[in-house]
């Protein structure tokens, strides 16, 4: 029996607004402040994306250069090292440095005018959502997603299912009545494994990873006087995405 969809799951950093780099930046400026001579450029942040958290990153990295010894206290040191970068990129947010993606903004108000149900399914921390949130709608995110799950609410991380399961039990839904908004490999493989449909928006730091399970592909959700491009995918959107258009991928992929 086909399902109707009944609610939309985002992904936050690379989907509703171009984060990453300014997430680069944060962690540099976090770096030299700590007196670290660590610099992640553009082409090494592509890489170190593969791994999901901003704690679990710099875990990694350390772990990956030669010479350079543990602190007894690691998870203390990672976790304040963290923390800083968090405040540098909050405040990056409140001056406007991170618009929304095109399209965001009108999807998400469309999305609520027509009775879809809304929530956030993200591996950035709480703070970095409500910074977004504050910014670009004037509000929390509770006053526009039913359920927040955000950092490390769960136990394993995207490409884990973990978060999208969690969200499906909180909101009482299947998988099959929602359809998940992501930008990455990552997410796409953890909105996947918990059985949910999902929508790649690519962005530069994602763009040439696998997005072949997905349901669709393009390069934003486009506005008016700025469309968006199919670039993978059998349902063509108009000139931007809209619900009717969701709806439409949704049956789309149920038929499948």
């Amino acid at each position: 029996m086909k399902s109707e969809l009944q609610a939309l799951l985002f992904d936050v950093d690379g989907t509703l607004a171009d984060t990453e780099d300014v997430h680069r930046q944060a962690f540099n400026e976090a770096f030299k402040a700590a007196g670290l001579d660590w610099v992640w450029s553009p082409e090494r942040y592509h890489e170190l994306l593969i791994v999901t958290g901003g704690k679990e990153r710099i875990r990694h990295y350390m772990q990956q250069q030669p010479g350079v010894e543990l602190p007894p206290d690691v998870d203390e040191f990672i976790a304040a090292l963290h923390a800083h970068k968090t405040s540098i990129y909050v405040s990056k947010m409140t001056e406007g440095q991170v618009p929304l993606r095109p399209g965001v903004d009108r999807l998400i108000r469309e999305a609520r005018a027509k009775g879809l149900r809304l929530a956030i399914v993200t591996t950035t921390t709480p703070a970095n959502v409500s910074a977004l949130f504050k910014h670009s709608f004037g509000g929390h995110e509770d006053d526009w997603f039913e359920v927040v799950a955000a950092g490390s609410i769960v136990p394993h991380k995207k490409p884990a299912p973990d978060i999208y399961n969690h969200v499906l039990e909180k909101m009482g839904l299947s998988a099959a009545e929602c359809l998940a908004l992501e930008d990455s490999e990552n997410g796409l493989q953890a909105a996947r494994a918990a059985g949910v449909d999902a929508l790649i928006t690519v962005n530069p730091y994602t763009d040439r990873q696998d997005f072949s399970a997905a349901a669709a592909v393009l390069d934003h959700l486009g506005d008016p006087g700025n469309p968006c491009h199919l670039l993978q995918g059998r349902v063509q959107p108009g000139a931007f995405v809209d619900t009717e258009y969701l709806r439409r991928l949704h049956t789309a992929c149920q038929e499948n």
